[in-house]
Order: C-alpha cells, then structure tokens, then sequence
C-alpha cells in the first residue's frame, strides 16, 4: 500500500480540479483487541463484490470526486497495514463523513476477521 502512489491515481481523474481535499486512512493490525487481550495476529479476508458496491455508492455522494481503497488479505501480524482508503471531494463536509461511512462500511459489510489472541481466535465478522 503505497499513499504516494494513491494520491497520484487520484489527482488523474478526470474531476480532480474539483476537489479540495484528500483525506486517507491507514488501517494497521495493533497488539490488543477491543476487550484488552493480546493479539498475535489476524487473518482477515475481503468480499470484493462489497467493496465495489461501498465505492460506487460513495462516489455518487455530492462533493466526492474519486475514492480508492486498497487491502491486503490473508494472516498479517501485528504492525502490517490492513486497508487503506483514499477519498478525494470538494471539502471536509463532505470528505470526511465520507471517509468514516466507507471505514465503517468495509468493516461491517466487506471484512471478515479472525483475531489470533494468545493460542485462541475469535471471529469479529
């Protein structure tokens, strides 16, 4: 997952002259889930056909000009990138809740994760 690259992609749409802002995020495996625990690693797989229907919707939001998101699957450990998404629009009013709806979007819809805590795994969905 190259940020550099991604922003390169995005400034070639065609209505990039429109936007205003770029805004990212980089999802990363940390050493702790939710409750507190350890966490050795994760295997996290993604449905493709979600994603797609998480970007087409976003970019049909008023002010967005272009949205990417990248993944990496399989079993990652603590420190290793998960996703990334890159939203380009017209102004943080718009941008940034569409940033936050497309995180939580793919994590809910898109991700299926399996925490590796100590010698257990536990299913996140």
């Amino acid at each position: 997952m190259d940020l550099n690259k991604m922003t390169e992609i995005i400034k070639t749409h065609p209505d990039f002259h429109k936007a205003g802002m770029i805004a990212s995020h980089l999802g990363i495996v940390r050493s702790f889930s939710r409750d507190g625990r350890a966490v050795v690693g994760l295997d996290v797989e993604f449905e493709n056909e979600k994603i797609e229907e998480i970007i087409l919707d976003i970019k049909s939001r008023p002010g967005i000009v272009d949205i990417l998101i990248e993944t990496n699957k399989g079993y990652l450990e603590v420190g290793d990138e998960i996703v990334t998404i890159m939203v380009a629009g017209d102004t943080r009013d718009n941008v940034f809740p569409a940033l936050i709806d497309a995180i939580n979007r793919l994590k809910s819809e898109a991700a299926i994760e399996k925490e590796e805590v100590g010698d257990k795994q536990s299913i996140l969905r």
